[in-house]
């Protein structure tokens, strides 16, 4: 007679980027036993606008959890989600989605954010330690909702991040979350410590609830599965790192934003660190985080595609372009090159105002245009960093994978370490570590995380 094989406690995280949807599975020592990933169709809002399509999302994240159920090998003990934020889910009050799940990249009308200053100042903006964004402001969205779609405003009974509506498809629960609410949502009264008195104000009770701190679950009693109640996916990255360093450091967390989290800095936000896209988070704990943004990912998406074209390679050619020091040192003299003092006032990569035709080779033109994005994310991350004493910089993500962009960085902050962090899934990881307690029978591990130090 064989013997029944046990199967394996896990805990399942939904990690969703405005890109990859990604489904991954851990055991309890948090090892990654399955991933499954896709990339979903955008569809068209009532405005004609891309965005992700809700309904899509919403079936995909559903019927990815029935399979997995269904797979002996694991017993489901917890469930997390892990999404981008500045992004909002609007229930009726049956609690069905009304509206688009709108794209954060959407113009917010002139008009509107005109009248938003005149009641209310731009002292707003470093009070809820939000640089002025517009839709990126989550909370201006539902604002936008009031004044330009009143008949949709009115069927909302609650407005969810989108992480929060992930863990809602399992829980049926409509919660705010800490950390969804303190990313640059212009929500949080960071003096108050509570929600900015505008939001009663407008009477945006859909978004008001008390927000709860991350490691929260409600437990599904029929399959015994701690369900979390979703976290953002850049505070969500930092959890692996607060539960494994004492000591000061820096996360500069990379995708489609490269985004540097300092959870050391207590330095009030001044309006020049904001008006530079300095921002204030809340971390899984309710506690101020530095945070300073560039839309790197993004750039280099841009920039790639056009060097492709122009150079006549594959679109993912760079990932062949090694890095050469000799190079770096031809380039510095050749070109003017930014420096973070001139990049710290630029939005804009410096690349973009260079003549591609000065350029003997894709690798020439690769390697300037990493100069230029390393000094944009230079000048970014010594906002962040601000008085502190950080010894140690963490680089995850996509481009702690390009030698380029690590050696660089290397270079730059030659008196602190610099690593490049193995955990490329760190905001799915965040996502079950900071729910440890509800499923996991063993202690943390101490090596969640692997290094390689650049020097």
């Amino acid at each position: 007679m064989t013997e029944k094989k046990t199967s394996t406690p896990v805990c399942a995280v939904f990690d969703i980027g405005k890109t990859n949807k990604k489904l991954l599975v851990f055991d309890e020592n948090y090892k990654v036993l399955k991933e499954e990933q896709v990339q979903l169709e955008e569809s068209l809002d009532d405005d004609g606008y891309p965005s992700d399509d809700l309904l899509q999302l919403t079936n995909w994240i559903k019927n990815s959890f029935q399979t997995l159920s269904q797979n002996n090998d694991f017993t489901i003990k917890g469930l997390n989600c892990s999404a981008y934020g500045a992004s909002l889910v609007h229930l009726d009050g049956n609690k069905k989605p009304v509206g688009a799940l709108y794209n954060y990249l959407k113009n917010f009308p002139k008009s509107l954010h005109k009248g938003f200053l005149e009641k209310y100042g731009s002292s707003i903006f470093r009070e809820t330690a939000s640089p002025d964004l517009g839709m990126l402001n989550s909370s201006l969205q539902l604002y936008w909702l009031k004044y330009e779609k009143p008949s949709l405003f009115h069927q909302i009974r609650y407005s969810l991040h989108l992480p929060q509506y992930c863990s809602f498809l399992f829980t049926n629960e409509a919660v705010s979350e800490i950390t969804g609410v303190g990313c640059h949502t212009l929500l949080w009264d960071f003096e108050k410590n509570d929600y900015h008195s505008w939001v009663e104000a407008e009477h945006l009770h859909s978004i008001h609830q008390e927000p709860l701190l991350s490691n929260n679950v409600f437990t599904d009693a029929s399959k015994n599965i701690a369900v979390g109640i979703g976290i953002h996916d850049s505070s969500s990255a930092l959890v692996p790192y607060l539960k494994t360093f004492d000591e000061n450091f820096i996360l500069l967390s990379t995708g489609t934003w490269a985004i540097s989290l300092n959870p050391f800095n207590e330095e009030p936000l001044t309006a020049d660190q904001l008006a530079k896209d300095c921002l204030c988070f809340l971390n899984y704990e309710g506690k101020p985080v530095k945070a300073s943004r560039i839309f790197a990912g993004n750039e280099h998406e841009r920039q790639t595609k056009h060097l492709a074209d122009y150079f006549n390679v594959k679109v993912d050619y760079f990932k062949q372009v090694k890095f050469d020091r000799d190079l770096i040192v031809f380039l510095r003299n050749k070109f003017k090159q930014a420096t973070p003092d001139t990049a710290d006032v630029l939005l804009d990569c410096p690349f973009v105002e260079r003549n591609i035709n000065l350029f003997k080779s894709y690798e020439e033109a690769y390697h300037q245009f990493m100069l230029d994005l390393v000094a944009q994310q230079i000048a970014s991350l010594k906002l962040a960093i601000g008085r502190t004493d950080v010894k140690k910089i963490f680089v995850d993500g996509g481009f702690s994978k390009n030698e380029i962009y690590m050696n660089l960085m290397a270079d730059a902050f030659f008196n602190k370490q610099v690593f490049a962090s193995e955990i490329a899934q760190a905001s799915a990881l965040g996502a079950a570590l900071v729910i440890h307690e509800h499923w996991n029978t063993q202690p943390v591990p101490d090596q969640i995380i692997s290094l390689k130090r650049y020097y």
